[in-house]
C-alpha cells in the first residue's frame, strides 16, 4: 500500500525516534509499504517518520542510482552497485573522510534542492528485516543516502545543514510546503 509521505512542518519529523523490537506490530507489512511507496514516489531512500511513524527504520536503495548512469561514468564511484537494504534500529558509530558536497532533495521537502556537505565514510550498527545484527562501513553515494535518511531518525533535515542565511531564504517556499501549497505526484500528508 502506497503511504503518504508527511510534509515538512509535521512534528514527527523533529522527533528523535525509537527503536522497535521484533513485536512491532505489522513490522513486514510496514516495510512493504514503505518499498512500494518510496519507489511509487522516485525516492532512493524512505524513513519511517516521513510515513508517520516515530520508529528507527528506514529503507535505501541506490542500486537504481547505478543502474541508471551512463556506461562512460560506470566504475567511477567506489559505491558501485550500490545497496537495496532495511535498516532497524540504526545507530552511527563512526564518520570519516572528506565532506564532500552532493545535491541532495528530499520527499518531505519537495521541490528544494540544495548541496549539501557530508563526510565520504560512515560506520553504521543496525539490523536486517531479519533481526540480524550488522556492523558495516559505506561510502559513497550509499553512505550519503544512508546519511540522510539517517537524520530522518534523529529529527533532522538536509536543510539543517544550510547556512542561514540561505535556510532564510528558503522560508517562504518551506512554509508553503508546510501548508500544502506544493504539488507532487505522489501522496502527501500536511499538517497544515
Amino acid at each position: 500500500m502506497i503511504l503518504p509521505i508527511v510534509a515538512y512542518g509535521a512534528p514527527v519529523l523533529r522527533k528523535v525516534a525509537g527503536d522497535i523490537n521484533q513485536d512491532y506490530p505489522q513490522l513486514d507489512k510496514l516495510i512493504d509499504d514503505m518499498w512500494e511507496t518510496m519507489y511509487y514516489s522516485n525516492g532512493v531512500g524512505l524513513a519511517a517518520p516521513q510515513v508517520n511513524k516515530d520508529i528507527r527504520i528506514f529503507v535505501v536503495d541506490t542500486e537504481q542510482i547505478f543502474s541508471n548512469i551512463d556506461e562512460e561514468d560506470q566504475g567511477k564511484y567506489p559505491d558501485e552497485p550500490g545497496v537495496k537494504k532495511v535498516f532497524i534500529n540504526a545507530h552511527l558509530k563512526q564518520v570519516e573522510g572528506e565532506e564532500w558536497p552532493y545535491n541532495e532533495g528530499c520527499l518531505s521537502i519537495p521541490k528544494i534542492r540544495e548541496d549539501i556537505m557530508r563526510p565520504e565514510t560512515i560506520v553504521l550498527e543496525y539490523l536486517d528485516e531479519n533481526f540480524q545484527p550488522h556492523t558495516e562501513s559505506f561510502n559513497g553515494i550509499t553512505a550519503r543516502v544512508i546519511q540522510h535518511e539517517y537524520d530522518h531518525l534523529e529529527g533532522k533535515l538536509f536543510i539543517d545543514y544550510l547556512k542561514p542565511l540561505k535556510r532564510k531564504m528558503l522560508q517562504g517556499k518551506l512554509s508553503d510546503i508546510s501548508k500544502g501549497k506544493v504539488k507532487v505526484d505522489y501522496k502527501m500528508m500536511f499538517s497544515k
